[in-house]
Protein backbone atom coordinates (compact mmCIF):
# COMPACT_ATOMS: atom_id res chain seq x y z
CA UNK A 1 0.00 0.00 0.00
CA UNK A 2 3.04 2.31 0.07
CA UNK A 3 2.08 3.57 -3.57
CA UNK A 4 -0.72 5.29 -1.87
CA UNK A 5 1.24 7.69 -0.22
CA UNK A 6 1.10 10.21 -2.57
CA UNK A 7 -1.25 13.09 -2.90
CA UNK A 8 -4.07 10.71 -4.32
CA UNK A 9 -3.92 9.39 -1.30
CA UNK A 10 -6.37 5.92 -1.41
CA UNK A 11 -7.84 7.38 -4.68
CA UNK A 12 -4.59 6.21 -6.38
CA UNK A 13 -6.14 2.95 -7.97
CA UNK A 14 -8.86 4.91 -8.83
CA UNK A 15 -7.33 7.29 -10.85
CA UNK A 16 -4.82 4.70 -12.51
CA UNK A 17 -7.75 2.49 -13.12
CA UNK A 18 -9.68 6.01 -14.96
CA UNK A 19 -5.83 6.58 -16.73
CA UNK A 20 -6.58 2.94 -18.05
CA UNK A 21 -9.73 3.36 -19.26
CA UNK A 22 -9.48 6.55 -21.24
CA UNK A 23 -6.17 5.56 -22.71
CA UNK A 24 -7.86 2.55 -24.31
CA UNK A 25 -10.71 5.30 -25.27
CA UNK A 26 -7.80 7.62 -27.00
CA UNK A 27 -5.61 4.35 -28.82
CA UNK A 28 -9.25 3.08 -30.39
CA UNK A 29 -9.47 6.99 -31.28
CA UNK A 30 -6.45 6.42 -33.37
CA UNK A 31 -6.64 3.72 -34.48
CA UNK A 32 -10.72 4.08 -35.84
CA UNK A 33 -9.89 8.03 -37.50
CA UNK A 34 -6.86 6.73 -39.75
CA UNK A 35 -9.00 3.96 -41.03
CA UNK A 36 -11.84 6.39 -41.94
CA UNK A 37 -9.33 8.51 -43.72
CA UNK A 38 -8.24 4.94 -45.70
CA UNK A 39 -11.51 5.12 -46.76
CA UNK A 40 -12.53 8.61 -47.11
CA UNK A 41 -9.70 9.15 -49.37
CA UNK A 42 -11.39 6.96 -52.51
CA UNK A 43 -14.50 8.86 -52.48
CA UNK A 44 -14.61 11.86 -54.84
CA UNK A 45 -14.51 15.06 -52.95
CA UNK A 46 -17.78 16.49 -52.96
CA UNK A 47 -19.94 13.67 -53.30
CA UNK A 48 -22.21 12.89 -50.32
CA UNK A 49 -19.98 9.59 -49.50
CA UNK A 50 -17.27 12.23 -48.97
CA UNK A 51 -19.31 14.62 -46.54
CA UNK A 52 -20.69 11.52 -44.81
CA UNK A 53 -17.00 10.26 -44.33
CA UNK A 54 -16.13 14.44 -42.80
CA UNK A 55 -18.64 14.13 -40.60
CA UNK A 56 -17.63 10.61 -39.38
CA UNK A 57 -14.58 11.87 -38.66
CA UNK A 58 -15.52 15.04 -37.13
CA UNK A 59 -17.46 13.27 -34.50
CA UNK A 60 -14.93 10.70 -33.66
CA UNK A 61 -12.35 13.38 -32.76
CA UNK A 62 -14.34 16.00 -31.35
CA UNK A 63 -16.62 12.97 -29.62
CA UNK A 64 -13.79 10.27 -28.78
CA UNK A 65 -10.28 11.19 -29.75
CA UNK A 66 -9.67 14.62 -28.48
CA UNK A 67 -12.04 14.91 -24.73
CA UNK A 68 -10.10 11.24 -24.56
CA UNK A 69 -6.37 12.58 -24.97
CA UNK A 70 -7.13 15.51 -22.29
CA UNK A 71 -8.38 13.25 -19.55
CA UNK A 72 -5.76 10.61 -20.33
CA UNK A 73 -2.87 13.67 -20.04
CA UNK A 74 -4.73 14.97 -17.03
CA UNK A 75 -4.65 11.49 -14.98
CA UNK A 76 -1.42 10.35 -16.35
CA UNK A 77 0.15 13.56 -15.02
CA UNK A 78 -1.63 13.12 -12.23
CA UNK A 79 -0.14 9.61 -11.49
CA UNK A 80 3.32 10.82 -12.82
CA UNK A 81 3.50 13.40 -9.42
CA UNK A 82 1.71 11.21 -7.44
CA UNK A 83 4.52 8.46 -7.68
CA UNK A 84 7.57 10.90 -8.57
CA UNK A 85 7.81 9.37 -11.83
CA UNK A 86 9.49 12.39 -13.08
CA UNK A 87 12.90 11.02 -11.61
CA UNK A 88 12.57 7.41 -13.03
CA UNK A 89 14.56 7.00 -16.82
CA UNK A 90 11.61 4.48 -17.89
CA UNK A 91 9.23 7.38 -17.76
CA UNK A 92 11.39 9.79 -19.46
CA UNK A 93 11.26 7.82 -22.56
CA UNK A 94 7.60 6.93 -21.93
CA UNK A 95 6.58 10.44 -21.95
CA UNK A 96 8.41 10.95 -24.82
CA UNK A 97 6.73 8.90 -26.71
CA UNK A 98 3.18 10.17 -25.41
CA UNK A 99 4.56 13.64 -26.43
CA UNK A 100 5.26 12.21 -30.27
CA UNK A 101 1.74 10.59 -30.18
CA UNK A 102 0.00 14.01 -29.11
CA UNK A 103 2.04 15.15 -31.71
CA UNK A 104 0.45 12.02 -34.21
CA UNK A 105 -2.81 12.92 -33.04
CA UNK A 106 -2.44 16.97 -33.86
CA UNK A 107 -0.88 15.19 -37.28
CA UNK A 108 -4.15 13.56 -37.75
CA UNK A 109 -6.44 16.27 -36.78
CA UNK A 110 -4.97 18.72 -39.67
CA UNK A 111 -4.66 15.17 -42.06
CA UNK A 112 -8.68 14.96 -41.71
CA UNK A 113 -9.16 18.60 -42.73
CA UNK A 114 -6.88 18.62 -45.64
CA UNK A 115 -9.30 15.57 -46.52
CA UNK A 116 -12.55 17.81 -45.86
CA UNK A 117 -10.95 20.28 -48.19
CA UNK A 118 -11.25 17.85 -51.17
CA UNK A 119 -7.20 17.67 -51.04
CA UNK A 120 -5.59 14.12 -50.74
CA UNK A 121 -1.83 14.64 -50.22
CA UNK A 122 -1.34 11.38 -49.39
CA UNK A 123 -2.05 8.03 -51.07
CA UNK A 124 -3.62 5.04 -49.24
CA UNK A 125 -1.01 3.17 -48.97
CA UNK A 126 0.72 5.81 -47.20
CA UNK A 127 -2.13 6.45 -44.77
CA UNK A 128 -2.06 2.68 -44.30
CA UNK A 129 1.21 2.93 -42.90
CA UNK A 130 0.60 5.64 -41.06
CA UNK A 131 -2.29 3.68 -39.17
CA UNK A 132 0.37 1.67 -37.43
CA UNK A 133 1.79 4.30 -35.56
CA UNK A 134 -0.47 3.94 -32.65
CA UNK A 135 -0.34 0.23 -32.75
CA UNK A 136 4.01 0.80 -32.41
CA UNK A 137 3.84 2.97 -29.71
CA UNK A 138 1.25 1.42 -27.40
CA UNK A 139 3.20 -1.54 -27.49
CA UNK A 140 6.96 0.22 -26.67
CA UNK A 141 4.62 2.59 -23.89
CA UNK A 142 3.23 -0.76 -22.41
CA UNK A 143 6.64 -1.99 -22.23
CA UNK A 144 8.36 0.98 -20.60
CA UNK A 145 5.22 0.73 -17.98
CA UNK A 146 5.44 -2.87 -17.00
CA UNK A 147 8.94 -4.17 -17.29
CA UNK A 148 10.30 -0.81 -16.20
CA UNK A 149 13.90 -2.11 -18.16
CA UNK A 150 15.82 1.50 -16.48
Amino acid sequence: MSEWIGFLGAGYPWVKAAHVIFIIFWIAGLFIVPRYYVHHHATTPGSAEDRAWIEREDRARTIILTPAMLISWALGLSLAFHLGAFAEGWFHAKFLLVILLTGYQGWVSAFGKKLARGERPLEGRSLRIMNEVPGIFTVLIVILVIVRPF
